[in-house]
């Protein structure tokens, strides 16, 4: 009996947080850490800072893809934690051939991409998808050091920079 109601109470809180996230999901103009949909442009950006500053990478782990069943030739799997100072900048990257999901672990940083003529806004909890087309760069206009987890598919190509953002 006891585990029927804690099991309802469970639903109850469950629907009303949900209900909640989707209140304010749909009451913004456009999704967290995404570009508004008046912003886009293709190529509204074409470079950006070109060095890393304040930035400390660290690689948490990596798999060698080529070992795997999707026998991917030098790739890696790997996740790396980036801790990016204020007025830290992750210089101008792409993703042309390495996607890749960023979540912010702590802080707000500003990404500003290719196809956006504004920055864009991450905050802590959220997740950044990053993919083929995206080029951008990020710095941390903030006053707190902003911590993110990147992990991503590396290609790993004779003389590569491990810590390549």
């Amino acid at each position: 009996m006891l585990n029927r109601i804690q099991g309802a109470h469970m639903i109850r809180t469950g629907l009303c947080a949900a209900t909640l996230a989707a209140g304010a999901v749909l009451s913004l103009p456009a999704q967290a850490g995404e570009c508004p949909a008046d912003k886009v442009s293709p190529g509204v950006r074409t470079q950006g800072e070109t060095q890393p500053k304040g930035v400390t990478d660290t690689v948490l782990a990596s798999i060698d893809l080529s070992k795997e069943k999707v026998s991917l030739s030098d790739h890696q799997l790997r996740t790396r934690k980036l801790v990016i100072q204020p007025g830290g900048v992750v210089p101008w990257h792409s993703h042309e051939d390495r996607p890749a999901l960023i979540s912010v672990v702590s802080g707000t940083i500003e990404e500003y991409a290719s196809n956006c003529s504004v920055p864009i806004v991450h905050k802590a909890g959220e997740v950044s998808v990053e993919k083929s087309g995206v080029q951008h760069w990020w710095k941390n206009t903030s006053k707190a050091p902003v911590v993110l987890l990147s992990s991503d598919v590396f290609h790993d190509v004779p003389k590569a920079d491990p810590h390549m953002m």
